[in-house]
């Protein structure tokens, strides 16, 4: 079943039915003021942490999902019938409301048409403002006038500290203050107390933020909750607009609304504009400022034409046309705008991650910017090196950094126990990623600071971080579990050993010697990191193969996990994949472990993380079965493992295979069957129930995941073969043999190369020729040095 479709023109996705089978989302603004959008404009806004500046409510796990929200009531005065601007919270019969709702870059359009009234709203935040605009247009489409009264409503919270806000309550129910000035409602908190900016974890300074109305009159006002909803009422029929009037309330304690009354008399086929307003700041400076510079609909047309032309400008540093309508949909917008926001959020926003993880959580965050490098290069590395100054002095990392609050040099040492063995090791993709990007060697001599005592170069960082492995073996030789190690179900104690791990540490020494040896380092620094690497693939050699795969771990009492011996858990994917990935595996046992892959894992809705799930096995050895069977780590398809195994079958020359995995988790393959997959059919989601699952092909934990980061790793740099190196853009496509070609165009070092691959011959891999600009290069890697600005690429596989 359809609920909306792609609009690759105006890089929009259009929800056409409103009863979505869950809440679909949209982000507006940046991370300095940040709001999340639903298609029925439900969702919250919050001043650079959801955690620690929300300052608008939202309930999670509510039904529906999203509310309260930013809503419009709009009420006939002469029937008095009412509805909403979108369709909930009021819920008119679909048979009589109809909706629309357009997704697109960092804004949201909803339309709706209810008794011969036409109401569209545009919702997004001015590019470098911390407020955001409800513009909305109202259209009499009936042959007789209409007296029409709307009234705003936003639920305030009372503190900006989520857990104070929603548990504190002998507290927060004591500080909120609310006021009318010119028309503009003020939301204040603790406001006998001073402001405290250079502390922003302070809760308990004063704080405003306001609403306000431009392009039209204000009739009205209320600003408690309880007046305006009513005591045993809720958001789909306040007391206040049922009977028709606000009652000009002032909350002072308990909870606080944003609730502006406006009065509006359309003739026939007339149309009446005006905006909300809602920011930080007080009523009388910031929103006084607000309203008179968006009294102008013009300023506010331009102001939105901004934010289109910022977000589309982002996503214009790499688009395809390949033969998959819907490929070429996600790819050219919805992937990359995807990974854009996870890199603005992490873990930290969402109707699911509703504030319980604040700041950035360093494995995920090292990893999201790679689906960024291209598009952002300078704010990717700015946040790069916020992170490698997360790095301690030991070569591990702090669990999350704050960039509010981070202060490298003198940020506290983690506890040995509070170690991921994984953190610091995603470092040796992203760093040399970013450098192959801009071509700029001499990022490695950058001195940063640890997160707690002295500096180093960023190439000194990295070899900090091989020694944290090194210094944390166990018995096998393999790096040690500590925390965790990706997976956090599995119970390895601090001395057991993770496979995966040291597959990316194996990854991790073969990256440090290239980049010595291209900078021409010390021959003793090279031949100690190959010392290591012979090493460590001789001790995978010998403990970690298991016949047909490669085993996941060890603890310390002899337990293995990912053994063909266990009755549960036989089986993971990640060693499988990172085996090929990391270089350790031979050409035999790489081909025995991808399709083993294939037999035990492969699913039509993405490949498990492992099988089969968990039922017997003791929690205090692997959590998993903390789940359901088919459920998160217990045997859901993990979609942030999905895009490696694209780049493992197109290391190995499996286009064929490689794209049917691709189609098997890419959200846009589900389209037209969103009623399984229930989620937003435009963005990637955590995990998928799987084969084990009653709700198999179910997605949940939408919008920030690494889920969308590798897969367009993985769809742009192996399937596409259009991979930035450090000498220049390497060109080797592996891709299904039924395609007879595609086109990309890619901007690169500040050049434009627009791209035409040829497959004559059906094949999955490998190039015969390259053309660049006319002229037949040498290899398949093109030197931007000696390029033009535009340069046309001809590619003919064979």
């Amino acid at each position: 079943m359809k609920f909306g479709y792609f609009d690759d023109q105006n890089r929009e996705y259009v929800v056409t039915r409103p009863d979505t089978p869950r809440s679909w989302t949209n982000y507006l603004g940046s991370t300095e003021y940040g709001a999340i959008i639903t298609n029925n404009a439900g969702g919250y806004s919050f001043y650079k942490s959801a955690a620690q500046g929300r300052f608008t409510r939202y309930r999670s796990n509510a039904v529906p999902m999203d509310q309260p929200g930013r809503n419009i009531y709009i009420r006939d005065q002469d029937s008095g019938d009412y509805w909403s601007n979108a369709w909930q919270p009021v819920g008119k019969p679909l048979e009589e409301y109809k909706s629309e709702c357009r997704h697109g870059t960092a804004y949201t359009t909803i339309t709706s048409q209810y008794s011969n009234i036409e109401s569209s709203s545009t919702y997004f935040v001015p590019l470098n403002q911390t407020n955001e605009i409800w513009h909305t247009t109202l259209t009499n489409k009936g042959d007789t006038p209409r007296k029409l009264r709307l009234f705003t409503f936003v639920e305030y919270t009372n503190n900006w500290n989520l857990t104070n806000d929603l548990l504190n309550l002998q507290y927060s129910a004591y500080i909120v203050k609310m006021s009318v000035k010119d028309g503009i409602i003020d939301h204040g908190t603790n406001v006998s107390m001073d402001p405290n900016p250079d502390d922003f974890e302070d809760s308990d300074q004063g704080r405003h933020t306001f609403l306000a109305v431009a392009g039209a009159d204000v009739s009205g006002y209320d600003t408690d909750r309880e007046k305006f909803l009513g005591p045993y009422r809720s958001y789909h029929n306040p007391l206040a607009v049922e009977q028709g009037e606000c009652g000009q309330s002032i909350a002072v304690a308990d909870n606080g609304c944003g609730t502006l009354q406006i009065d509006i008399e359309l003739q026939p086929g007339e149309s009446r504009s005006f905006c909300v307003i809602m920011g930080i700041g007080r009523a009388d400076v910031e929103g006084a400022a607000a309203r008179a510079q968006f009294s102008d609909m013009i300023n506010v047309e331009k102001a939105l034409d901004d934010v289109k032309d910022y977000w589309h400008s982002k996503l214009n540093n790499f688009s395809a046309n390949t033969p998959d309508t819907e490929l070429n949909s996600f790819f050219n917008t919805w992937n990359p705008y995807n990974c854009l926001i996870t890199f603005a959020w992490s873990r930290a926003a969402s109707l699911v991650y509703n504030g319980e993880r604040d700041g950035l959580g360093y494995r995920d965050t090292v990893q999201d910017m790679l689906g960024t490098l291209h598009s952002i290069p300078a704010e990717a590395q700015e946040r790069l090196e916020l992170m490698i100054t997360g790095q301690v002095s030991t070569g591990g990392a702090m669990p999350v950094v704050k960039p509010y609050a981070h202060t490298p040099g003198t940020e506290a040492l983690p506890d040995e126990t509070e170690y991921r063995s994984d953190d610091c090791m995603w470092l040796f993709n992203t760093v040399p990623a970013l450098v192959k990007e801009t071509g700029d060697m001499s990022f490695y001599d950058k001195i940063l600071p640890y997160g707690d005592k002295g500096d180093d170069t960023v190439l000194g960082h990295l070899r900090r971080a091989i020694e944290f492995s090194l210094n944390r073996l166990g018995n096998h030789g393999l790096p040690c579990g500590l925390l965790a190690d990706w997976n956090d179900c599995l119970e390895l104690g601090q001395d057991g050993e993770t496979v995966f791990v040291a597959m990316q540490l194996r990854f991790a020494l073969s990256t440090y010697i290239e980049i010595c040896t291209m900078k021409g380092a010390l021959d003793s620094e090279i031949t100690w990191a190959k010392g290591h690497l012979a090493t460590l693939d001789k001790n995978l050699d010998e403990h970690t193969w298991d016949g047909a795969w490669y085993r996941r771990a060890f603890r310390v009492d002899g337990f293995v996990f990912g053994s063909s011996e266990s009755e549960e858990a036989s089986i993971f994917l990640n060693p499988q994949t990172w085996s090929v990935l990391s270089g350790h595996a031979s050409e035999e046992k790489a081909k025995l472990a991808m399709d083993s892959v294939n037999e035990r894992l492969a699913t039509d809705a993405g490949l498990m993380v492992l099988d089969p799930p968990v039922t017997k096995l003791d929690p205090s050895i692997m959590r998993a079965r903390l789940f359901n069977p088919g459920m998160k780590e217990n045997g859901a398809v993990f979609c942030h493992t999905q895009g490696w195994v694209v780049m493992a079958e197109s290391m190995l020359g499996n286009g064929n295979r490689g794209y049917d995995y691709l189609r098997t988790f890419m959200p846009a393959a589900f389209n037209e069957k969103a009623e399984v997959r229930e989620s937003e059919p435009y963005v990637f989601c955590q995990s998928t129930h799987s084969k084990y699952s009653p709700r198999y092909g179910a997605s949940r934990l939408p919008w920030l995941t690494g889920a969308a980061t590798w897969a367009y790793h993985a769809t742009s740099q192996y399937m596409l073969g259009i991979r930035p190196e450090y000498d220049g853009l390497k060109i080797d496509p592996c891709i299904p043999s039924h395609w007879p070609s595609f086109t990309a165009t890619r901007i690169f070092r500040d050049k434009t190369f627009n791209i035409s691959v040829e497959n004559p011959n059906g094949i999955e891999k490998g190039v015969a020729s390259v053309t660049v600009n006319g002229q037949l290069i040498e290899g398949n890697v093109i030197d931007p040095n000696t390029c033009k600005a535009i340069n046309t690429v001809v590619v003919i596989m064979g």
